[in-house]
């Protein structure tokens, strides 16, 4: 199976395209933070991403997902345990055991193809109850999301802002023969 990799900004459009590729046919893996902030501000948590058990509880639904999602030999996977090192680090989280084994085990499975989709910004961020993050700050998140793959020997398709309907088609394009 080849799992490709939306990586970018947040509010870039990731989502967006992962679902106009699941449109068209394509197997989606849906970003796990944004669901996990989601269940902990129903709970009554404000800010989860605060909490000493965010990542660990991201890296637990990104496992399930991927684990869960065995159809086809191509699959779509909005983010990546290596875009959950990147939130680590932007948040200040330290990695801990359980990033950094699925790290490992996404390395030495080589889980994810080496070719991953950064998703450019729209220049412009929607706030939301889990996306709370200005402009400035989400394009440095960007670029961390950039670097953090580079080290990791990742190879980005620079995706350009644009209509969801022309980057899906620009992504798709650019998977192995679906």
């Amino acid at each position: 199976m080849r799992r490709y990799v939306l990586t970018g900004a947040p509010g870039a459009g990731k989502t967006s395209i992962a679902r106009a590729l699941r449109q068209r046919g394509y197997p989606v893996v849906d970003e796990a933070a944004t669901d996990v902030i989601a269940a902990e501000q129903a709970r009554g948590v404000a800010q989860p991403w605060t909490e000493p058990g965010f990542v660990a509880a991201v890296v637990r639904l990104q496992r399930r997902r991927r684990s869960a999602e065995t159809r086809g030999p191509v699959q779509v996977h909005d983010r990546s345990p290596l875009c959950t090192l990147a939130l680590a680090e932007y948040l200040g989280h330290p990695v801990g055991p359980e990033l950094a084994a699925e790290l490992a085990c996404a390395e030495r499975d080589r889980i994810y193809q080496r070719t991953v989709f950064l998703v450019g910004s729209l220049g412009f961020v929607t706030r939301t109850a889990a996306r709370r993050i200005s402009l400035p700050e989400a394009l440095a998140f960007g670029r961390l999301h950039a670097r953090v793959y580079a080290e990791h020997g990742y190879e980005p398709i620079a995706v350009p802002p644009g209509p969801v309907a022309q980057r899906a088609a620009f992504v798709a394009a650019r998977l192995d023969p679906f």
